[in-house]
């Protein structure tokens, strides 16, 4: 059972509800853990969990950007700031509690949310070399398409895990498994509808492309 009780300020005070609380309850209860968050931690908190998940999508921009091209890196990167944002969106909405086990969720978030971007990106990718002369928005319908029963069926599967979780694992990990169900369902969503999408609006293209495509120059590296 996790009890909460608003910071009633000083230490005295603290300790005093601590008090009141064990007196209610009796010596036959086993306190595993007293915390009392107050406004400094409440700020380094939010302020490591920023810094997190920052150097986080800096990383990706970099991975992505290597194994393909800057075009898939910034839709990559876009789509995990719209699934971190609106996640953080939804705590903001039902007030719910933010703390470091939803920083937790929101880096594993994003790196779910990678996986599958990059397994889209990749089937792209491997499209656009095979279909050179095909337009890049057929090229990614045809993607999307190929890949959808696979993100599909990897979604719900995870899905199934973490609503047992929710419903089975207790107050300590509510916070963590609706955060990640909520982020599984976002970040399904924005690969898809998102990430793939981007790339028509940024004109990707592949270095190793021989043929020129939609009219345009084909990319070269000097």
């Amino acid at each position: 059972m996790l009890i909460r009780v608003e910071n009633r300020g000083g230490e005295e005070a603290q300790q005093e509800v601590v008090r009141k609380i064990r007196v209610a309850l009796g010596d036959d209860v086993e306190y595993r853990r007293v915390e009392v968050v107050g406004p400094k931690v409440s700020g380094e908190l939010a302020r490591d969990g920023v810094i997190a998940v920052l150097m986080a999508l800096a990383g990706v921009m970099i991975y992505i950007w290597f194994r393909f091209e800057w075009q898939f890196a910034i839709g990559a990167v876009a789509s995990l700031v719209h699934d971190v944002i609106i996640t953080i969106g939804i705590f903001a909405f039902t007030r719910l509690e933010f703390n470091l086990s939803i920083i937790a969720a929101l880096l594993t978030i994003v790196g779910y949310s990678l996986n599958d971007t990059v397994v889209t990106y990749d089937r792209v990718r491997e499209n656009m070399r095979k279909f050179k002369k095909t337009p890049l928005p057929e090229i990614i319908d045809k993607s999307i398409n190929q890949m959808l029963s696979r993100t599909i069926l990897t979604s719900v599967s995870t899905l199934v895990a973490l609503i047992a979780l929710y419903v089975l694992g207790g107050e300590v990990l509510r916070g963590f498994t609706f955060t990640m169900i909520w982020g599984v369902i976002i970040g399904t969503y924005s690969s898809v509808f998102i990430a793939a999408p981007l790339l028509i609006w940024l004109n990707a293209s592949l270095v190793d492309t021989d043929e020129p495509r939609n009219g345009q120059k084909a990319a070269a590296r000097p």
